[in-house]
């Protein structure tokens, strides 16, 4: 006799699916946002890495970019999601929202560039995780 509980569980092998999830979408934002600031930094677009950068138009171009990362990373996570991608979504979102926020929190004081930058790429996590969730939506909609 088996109890009811036992069988609502979560599979052993879906905890780590569901991590794994994550932790690659968040790993796709970080990995394709720094290869396209090394390759923006050796075209010479950006100064070098030890240099600010407070030109409002190339903040900009960062935060776009990082944008649609954010939204790759979104798509990445909810494809891997063993199920119920969309809380896997909210995870990925909050991660990158608390990521955001601590990062905005230490560069803000260094005035390495623009304030708004840091504190719109946090603000943005949220909405773009939801943009990650509307394309993967579209994607496995019936019909």
């Amino acid at each position: 006799m088996t109890s009811d509980a036992a069988s609502t569980e979560p599979a052993p092998g879906n905890r780590w699916r569901s991590v794994r999830a994550v932790l690659a979408g968040t790993l796709a934002v970080i990995v394709l946002s720094l290869v396209t600031d090394e390759i923006l930094h050796v075209l010479h677009v950006y100064p070098p890495w030890s240099d600010k950068m407070p030109e409002p138009g190339l903040n900009a171009l960062a935060l776009s970019y990082r944008c649609l990362f954010n939204v790759v990373g979104a798509t990445v996570t909810a494809r891997l999601a063993p199920r119920n991608p969309i809380f896997h979504l909210w995870v990925f979102g909050f991660i990158g929202l608390a990521l955001g926020t601590l990062a905005a929190i230490v560069t803000v004081p260094l005035h390495l560039g623009p304030s708004w930058y840091p504190i719109l790429l946090a603000a943005s996590a949220l909405p773009c995780t939801w943009l990650g969730a509307v394309f993967h939506r579209s994607r496995v909609a019936p019909g």
